[in-house]
């Protein structure tokens, strides 16, 4: 399939094995890996980073598989789940960069371009969460509050 906003294909990469159940040289303490995400979404990290450091410092190769649960689903359980989801808060950091960008650059006409595709994204990423209640129904993404959205 085609992607959305260029004339190419997709090229292959390397696929996960399919598996059910976690392997048995990793790490399968539930409790221990439920404990390590809560300290370290109270370090301040993002849920792709956690998913990060526990597979490569902790031998954990998926949590969802070591625990039966996403990273997402723990956080939610402990009350620590970001306002923003991820996703839509590193959308809104490249286009906020690229509005930074474009003040000191105003004749960088492919920026701008990527800049419209950028905030067409967050557009339709809000009305997906917007439908599926993880935002407020009232919640409209507007460039000028979003440094302070992102400040928080």
């Amino acid at each position: 399939m085609a992607r959305m906003y260029a004339r190419r294909k997709g090229v292959s990469s390397s696929v996960r094995p399919h598996r059910t159940e976690a392997p048995e040289w990793s790490n399968q303490n539930k409790e221990q890996i439920e404990k390590l995400v809560v300290d370290m979404k109270k370090q301040g990290l993002q849920s792709a980073e956690i998913g990060l450091i526990l597979r490569d410092k902790y031998a954990v190769p998926s949590v969802k598989l070591a625990t039966g649960k996403r990273v997402d689903d723990i956080l939610r359980e402990n009350n620590l789940e970001s306002e923003i989801p991820e996703d839509l808060r590193n959308l809104m950091t490249r286009a906020l960069r690229m509005r930074k960008h474009l003040e000191e650059n105003k004749k960088d006409f492919h920026n701008k371009r990527q800049l419209m595709l950028t905030e067409s994204k967050v557009r339709r990423l809000v009305k997906y969460y917007i439908r599926s209640k993880r935002l407020p129904s009232g919640w409209v993404y507007k460039p000028d509050t979003a440094e302070i959205l992102l400040s928080r």
